[in-house]
């Protein structure tokens, strides 16, 4: 090891912070430093020469980097004050010729065991932020990344996003799940959207993200659902799961039932929630890729004047049915041309009105109701008009259940 500390000393002066963290792994309870300054000791017994301590300004690696982190550490407290937040992490972008430099003695030298010069940087000026802050540093789940930019002299503070659980309810047709561009200008605003850059005025997801918004300072609210219903369709029973992501929030902290009348308050009469508990983006995933059950209560017209009776033996068929379905003509233009295959898990009539039938189904993740209805042209089979051999279509939608996460709010 001595020898590999001699080589390295022959490429010019090195601070002791950068020597021993070339050899990071060599045992245990040192800092980079102090394991620098005791193997420099160490060389100079070895070869018989007078110890020269390192002369500071003169390390060819970091340029004395390690010597600033006091000034870093300040400016990152700073950088977060008025942030609310208890954990963060500390990240720093290195100057290329800093990272070559390591990288030109690692290579050169075949070594095992260096870390990298950012690491130690990162997890310095940490403690030094921490103390000076009473934040805890959490590398894994952190509130507040604080990412030390060395050749531009500034300090870039990313928010982590904060989430919340529930359930939402629609009560008024017409508006979207989620925001939607303008179809003319893409976003940008014109005289067709009356320069708003929207195509709806308004979005289940913006009506919800409202009141917390300015309750925790955020920049925007991002509603993730369980799926989503048609625009001219309402959610109501149970209501659709959903987390809501509140990205970049000053503030974090607020009492959940609060939280849900504020909404409430806000997007009243058109949308309610209930709130079960805060989230992470791990439930996002989960509540992405979970394909409950749900359940539509529909009003059907078909064409000719057909019978109670025949209608219902037409759809005691479809009860326990396979269905493949391309995808719709509607949705063509933003989802890939596919054969889906969904069941129909039960479906029955519940009454006729004014001519109108008026049917409760219960599906598969992913089944198209109003296809199952009307067959989309042949695209959808079987469908109740292909059995009735006459045309139906829907007329009228309603979500009444959409199956959640189990015991998520008990996490």
């Amino acid at each position: 090891m001595l020898e590999l500390v001699n080589a390295i000393l022959e490429y010019g002066d090195i601070c002791d912070h950068c020597l021993g963290r070339l050899f990071a792994k060599k045992s245990f309870g040192l800092t980079n430093e102090e394991r620098g300054r005791s193997l420099r000791i160490a060389h100079a017994l070895a070869y018989n020469i007078p110890y020269k301590p390192y002369e500071k300004g003169t390390c060819w690696v970091c340029n004395d980097l390690f010597d600033t982190i006091p000034y870093w550490a300040e400016k990152a407290a700073a950088a977060v004050q008025g942030i609310e937040h208890d954990t963060f992490v500390i990240g720093t972008r290195v100057p290329p010729m800093m990272a070559e430099s390591e990288e030109m003695l690692w290579s050169d030298l075949a070594l095992e065991n260096p870390e990298p010069l950012k690491s130690e940087m990162n997890r310095e000026v940490g403690k030094a932020v921490s103390a000076l802050t009473g934040k805890h540093g959490n590398p894994k789940n952190p509130e507040v990344t604080i990412v030390l930019n060395i050749a531009d002299d500034c300090v870039e503070v990313q928010i982590a996003s904060l989430y919340f659980y529930g359930r939402y309810l629609k009560y008024e047709r017409g508006i979207p799940q989620t925001h939607w561009d303008c179809r003319a200008c893409k976003g940008k605003g014109c005289e067709i959207c009356n320069f708003t850059g929207k195509q709806y005025p308004t979005s289940v997801e913006e009506l919800i993200a409202e009141a917390p918004k300015r309750i925790f300072e955020s920049d925007c609210g991002v509603l993730h659902g369980a799926g989503r219903e048609d625009i001219d369709a309402v959610m109501i029973g149970t209501g659709r799961p959903f987390v809501m992501e509140m990205q970049n929030p000053k503030k974090r902290s607020f009492d959940l039932k609060e939280l849900e009348n504020a909404i409430n308050a806000s997007a009243n009469p058109r949308v309610g929630v209930v709130l079960e508990s805060w989230s992470d983006k791990k439930t996002v995933e989960m509540l992405k890729s979970n394909k409950g059950h749900k359940t539509y209560r529909i009003l059907v017209s078909i064409d000719d004047r057909i019978s109670l009776e025949t209608v219902q033996n037409a759809v005691s068929k479809l009860k326990g049915a396979w269905i493949d379905q391309r995808t719709p003509e509607r949705v063509s233009h933003r989802r890939a041309d596919l054969v889906r295959k969904r069941q129909v898990i039960d479906i029955g009539v519940l009454g006729e009105e004014n001519g109108l039938y008026r049917l409760e189904v219960l599906g598969e993740g992913g089944l198209y109701i109003k296809e199952l209805v009307s067959g989309d042209g042949g695209r959808t089979t079987p469908s109740l008009a292909e059995i009735l051999a006459v045309p139906a279509k829907v007329v009228e939608l309603d979500v009444v259940q959409v199956d959640g996460l189990p015991n998520i709010g008990d996490e």
